[in-house]
């Protein structure tokens, strides 16, 4: 079984896909999101409009009643405060959400299911499963 953490650019992908999240997630998958990407996805249904918006906030409500939703607590603090620290030093700076995304994964062992790779590559401690 392996421990995922779906970022916003794989559930965006999925969307845009037309595919249901159980014809992308194994059966033998723990998958979860973090608590930014929920944000992240209402800002697409507030963007949107009209019969668009109706069918993203219909998604955004499948995937939230489909997959845990993992808090900003302090253990996911401690590994946010560490790779701030780590692109301060390293000179890269990051997206903000991206980094809360990769502190969510680090805390409770995820892997980060993305579209997105460069958005995590070289994070230390932060393991990537591509996507596409």
């Amino acid at each position: 079984m392996a421990l995922l953490l779906a970022d916003t650019t794989f559930l965006i992908d999925v969307e845009r896909g037309g595919l249901a999240l159980d014809e992308i997630i194994g059966d033998d998958d723990d998958v979860a999101i973090a608590a930014v990407t929920v944000a992240e996805l209402l800002v697409g249904v507030r963007l949107a409009s009209g019969k668009r918006r109706e069918a993203r906030r219909a998604y955004v409500d499948q995937v939230v009643e489909a997959l845990p939703i993992i808090a900003y607590d302090h253990r996911v603090a401690v590994e946010h405060a560490d790779l701030l620290f780590a692109v301060r030093v390293s000179g890269r700076p990051r997206n903000a959400h991206d980094l809360l995304i990769a502190a969510t994964a680090r805390a409770t062992h995820r892997t980060v299911v993305t579209a997105d790779r460069n958005a995590f590559i070289d994070l230390p401690g932060v393991a990537l499963a591509g996507h596409r």
